[in-house]
């Protein structure tokens, strides 16, 4: 199903790392040309070597991106969340998407067609600048996601993950898994047994798995482990 915007979508859109940087004006036309695709958990909005034709930005929910080797095993490439926007310089191309995107938790995704913003490139050529900011940032994480699993061991790579849904200057919290864990498993580059070996092992640093939470006793302990020489006294965790 797709319909137009609401104000609180529109609002999100803008504040997103592809939007925030435009001229109001540009922002208001491409949003106009925008829709919004409500997704069920588990549902497909595209699939590896389809024709890329919008961008798109996670409006609420959660969506994973992944591709399946040809042994059949998924690796995930990504998950994405509310604000954050992905296919950018696939779609502006019309080229073949080199991951699938499946909704992981019911969502709504902010769809603008390419074409629009090709148009504005005409005559704003200032909207170039927002596309490479965001294609950067997606290289970044992708480069960060490398040396996690090249320099740090599986507890920190969960640990990290953990740090990174903590409220900021915090010194406990209480937080919610987004996923599951076996997506959690796929996201950091672990198995899914090994992931839960893991989770009883952070224990030691005050950390405590309830269904779908993680109770966090000190954030400044787990922030240690995190930072902590992947190949010195907590490799053994790995």
């Amino acid at each position: 199903m797709s319909h137009r915007l609401s104000t609180a979508q529109r609002n999100i859109a803008c504040q997103s790392r592809l939007f925030s940087a435009l001229p109001p004006e540009v922002r208001e036309a491409l949003l106009d040309a925008a829709q919004v695709h409500r997704l069920g958990r588990g549902q497909s909005l595209f699939h590896q070597g389809d024709t890329a034709h919008s961008i798109h930005i996670v409006a609420d929910g959660w969506v994973k991106l992944y591709r399946i080797a040809p042994n059949g095993t998924e690796a995930v490439v990504g998950v994405m969340t509310r604000g954050q926007s992905f296919g950018e310089p696939i779609a502006l191309r019309r080229a073949a998407y080199p991951v699938s995107a499946e909704a992981t938790t019911a969502c709504d995704l902010i769809a603008v067609p390419a074409r629009a913003f090709l148009d504005l490139l005409q005559s704003h050529p200032e909207t170039a600048i927002s596309i490479l900011a965001a294609t950067f940032l997606h290289l970044q994480g992708l480069v960060e996601q490398i040396e996690q699993l090249k320099a740090r061991s599986g507890a920190q790579r969960v640990a990290e993950f953990l740090l990174e849904l903590c409220p900021e200057g915090a010194a406990s919290a209480t937080v919610t898994l987004p996923y599951d864990k076996a997506l959690i498993a796929g996201r950091l580059g672990i198995k899914p047994e090994s992931l839960s070996r893991t989770f009883l092992r952070l224990r030691d640093y005050g950390v405590r798995i309830n269904q779908a939470n993680a109770v966090i006793s000190s954030i400044s302990r787990l922030r240690d482990l995190a930072h902590a020489d992947a190949f010195g006294a907590t490799s053994r965790l790995i």
